[in-house]
């Protein structure tokens, strides 16, 4: 599927803001079942100064000072990408086997995926979220297995309620009170493998704003977008590079490198906070009022309007 891809963030701020600096994650990544064709990231007013880069994790990321006084800040990015469906892949490995191989021992192979199974910033491991997958994890059975069923419980057990929730709203809270938004659903179920010992990974993205005819609109349209990944050993040692697995609570729906594709992975990190499209500093602009619109739509519908 050919995807375009517009996120436009607008900041105005009264009175004006003196400098500032700001660091973006907007630029979708490649993955086995994505191809960036074309990125375009348009700064207004013009940055004094600009930077690309790469962090730890393999996101890109655009870092921009303004130096001069400015009463409003528009940033718009452009991607055009080619998705694909996931591939069918097999998992049997048992959920406590992945655990118990990636604990520490004295002269194992280190495996990247284990930063994942400690808490984050916006994530913590706590008892709370191992008695709610409990069910799910019944002993021997396979990883896979369980967490697609206990993404299938998330998206059973709470309410998509959009503004219930902030940035911030703790992990825990969103599980009490079982109602959020995508990135809360996401939170709660790497909370609970975390809590389990397992990796879980953050991802952020989006989805297609207008379905296929036929199909229902998908929560979370218009609007950037969040879901998980849990790690498979046996799948990464068989196929490297293709051992994350997608989880998308808020919808019901998974795969291999993707959930589908009509998603875009913009980036990947430990929560929110590594992944966040736009953060920064600024000095002055004590009031501000932020607009951000997402439009996610198939190149073919936008070359119908052309024409039209």
């Amino acid at each position: 599927m050919l995807l375009q891809v517009t996120h436009e963030t607008r900041y105005d701020y009264q009175p004006a803001v003196e400098t500032a600096q700001h660091v973006l994650c907007l630029r979708p990544i490649q993955t086995a079942c994505q191809q960036v064709l074309e990125h375009q990231l348009d700064i207004h007013p013009r940055p004094a100064s600009r930077t690309e880069r790469q962090d730890v994790f393999g996101n890109h990321q655009c870092q921009f000072s303004m130096q001069s006084p400015h009463e409003s800040l528009r940033v718009v990015a452009h991607s055009a990408i080619q998705t694909q469906a996931p591939a069918p892949m097999q998992s049997k490995q048992p959920w406590e086997m992945v655990r118990e191989n990636l604990r520490y021992q004295h002269g194992m192979v280190y495996d990247p995926a284990v930063e994942f199974t400690f808490p984050s910033a916006y994530i913590p491991r706590h008892a709370e979220f191992v008695h709610y997958a409990q069910p799910s994890f019944r002993a021997g059975r396979p990883l896979l297995d369980a967490a697609r069923e206990l993404m299938q419980r998330i998206y059973q057990d709470f309410t998509y309620a959009a503004q219930s929730t902030e940035i911030n709203t703790p992990a825990r809270t969103a599980l009490a009170q079982r109602k959020g938004v995508c990135q809360d659903f996401a939170q709660i179920l790497i909370a609970c493998l975390r809590s389990l010992g397992l990796p879980g990974r953050y991802v952020s993205g989006y989805l297609l704003t207008t379905p296929p005819p036929g199909k229902p609109r998908l929560i979370g349209s218009d609007a950037s977008h969040a879901w998980a990944q849990v790690y498979l050993p046996d799948v990464q040692a068989q196929h490297p590079g293709q051992g994350w697995y997608d989880l998308d609570p808020t919808n019901h729906r998974d795969g291999w490198g993707t959930p589908g594709e009509d998603y875009v992975t913009v980036a990947r990190g430990r929560d929110y906070s590594d992944v966040a499209p736009m953060r920064g500093v600024i000095h002055g602009g004590t009031r501000h009022t932020l607009h951000v619109g997402v439009t996610v739509a198939p190149v073919e519908e936008e070359l119908a309007e052309l024409d039209g």
